[in-house]
């Protein structure tokens, strides 16, 4: 059992940049991969990026390759999402998710945490 709180949103300007944290209970938090997913109002959720459960690959979804960037630090049961250079259409909710499989699909994933809001403002 994996539980998952996500911490670091808030309102910032185009251009901008936020990391996001994600902070993970459970003494098997090293064995899954972790993903980050966001929700836009109206819209699907939709894949960000993933990393494995070494850290040794990441996956990132095309609309953030290159600003954004997945780390983890294992000793401290957190994984990173640094967002760089930050579009209004970055604006949504963030969630990080832990999974068996390193993956962009969202049901791969078993645990999930309950967001954070990220809104920038052009």
């Amino acid at each position: 059992q994996v539980q998952l709180a996500e911490s670091g949103g808030g309102l910032v300007q185009a251009g901008g940049s936020l990391r996001l944290s994600c902070a993970a209970s459970g003494r098997t938090f090293s064995s899954y991969a972790m993903g980050w997913f966001r929700q836009a109002p109206g819209k699907e959720r939709e894949f960000v990026g993933a990393i494995t459960w070494r850290g040794g690959s990441t996956l990132y979804a095309d609309s953030v390759k290159g600003r954004f960037t997945i780390s983890r630090d294992n000793a401290k049961n957190t994984v990173y999402l640094q967002m760089n250079s930050l579009k209004p259409e970055d604006t949504a909710v963030y969630y990080c998710a832990a999974g068996l499989s390193y993956s962009a699909t969202d049901r791969a994933y078993s645990y999930w945490g309950q967001g954070t809001q990220v809104i920038v403002s052009s």
